[in-house]
């Protein structure tokens, strides 16, 4: 849980960071290519190839352009049409695909990791659900593609390092990741970037910087981390803890209006959300036992 609470910080702040400095300015493939490159040029030194599972090398590759490459696309192209808040409030229905993918893939039905999800999903919607802008449809199409494919991305790396056991710690076998990502990144930019829209200001160049170090090299590395520590219910929660967080950083840092109630009572549903998923794995463990 540490490691998804501290990129729930990182990352709504990071959501905020891009709406105010590099939506509309940068071009969009740019950005999203300079933040693998930078995040592969810190784990690609540190990568095992030897002694590694061929499977598992190709799953963290799959997931890398599952969860980052197609899911950061999406995201990128939505703030061009989308503010911050639309961005923030269209991403809540990852829990719902985190909680269903899981399932699937294990052949079962959770009941209370997909009620948990529910209400995480209603608690962040709740928050900002007033004045969406008119072309808000593409944007939220966007954003259900970046769920999707972000939500895969990480129950599928869950699963691999379930799967694959290794004395090799995990950051030594997560290079892989970004070079998925590169795999689609660096074709998208080729064929459907602006070189006139590059970074012309050292902001935009040090928001870029920081995106690259630590909002995807240190976030993706200890989202996935954390993932592998946690159950699905409450992965499918914490994907919804940055909405709140990142309207309060909007609020404060930037002065963009909200409502103070509204945030209250989601951020709350969304707290009660991991206490649900909570009595339910103790129901179920009181039951096997």
């Amino acid at each position: 849980m540490p490691y998804l609470i501290f990129v729930t910080l990182l990352w709504a702040l990071s959501f905020n960071l891009i709406g105010v400095y590099l939506a509309g300015a940068v071009d969009s493939y740019f950005a999203v290519l300079t933040r693998v490159v930078l995040a592969g040029l810190i784990f690609l030194p540190m990568t095992r190839w030897r002694g590694v599972a061929p499977g598992f090398i190709a799953g963290v590759t799959l997931v890398g352009m599952l969860q980052f490459g197609v899911t950061y696309l999406c995201l990128y192209l939505s703030f061009n049409v989308l503010t911050v808040a639309e961005v923030l409030l269209f991403t809540v229905l990852t829990p719902l695909h985190v909680a269903l993918i899981d399932d699937a893939l294990n052949r079962r039905f959770n009941p209370w990791a997909f009620l948990a999800a529910t209400v995480a999903v209603f608690g962040a919607g709740l928050i900002r659900y007033d004045d969406l802008s008119g072309d808000f449809l593409g944007g939220f199409l966007l954003l259900q593609l970046a769920n999707f494919t972000f939500a895969a991305g990480q129950v599928g790396y869950k699963h691999l390092a379930a799967h694959y056991p290794s004395q090799i710690p995990l950051h030594r076998r997560f290079g892989y990741f970004f070079l998925g990502a590169l795999l689609v990144v660096l074709p998208a930019w080729l064929i459907l970037g602006d070189p006139e829209r590059l970074p012309t200001t050292p902001t935009q160049w040090g928001v870029l910087l920081w995106m690259g170090v630590l909002a995807t090299a240190l976030g993706q590395f200890c989202w996935n981390k954390g993932a592998t520590l946690v159950d699905a219910g409450t992965l499918a929660v914490m994907n919804n803890l940055s909405v709140p967080v990142g309207l309060v950083i909007n609020l404060l840092v930037w002065g963009s209006e909200t409502r103070l109630d509204l945030l209250a009572i989601g951020g709350a549903l969304i707290l009660a959300s991991l206490w649900i998923n909570r009595a339910g794995a103790l129901r179920k463990s009181r039951l096997t036992h």
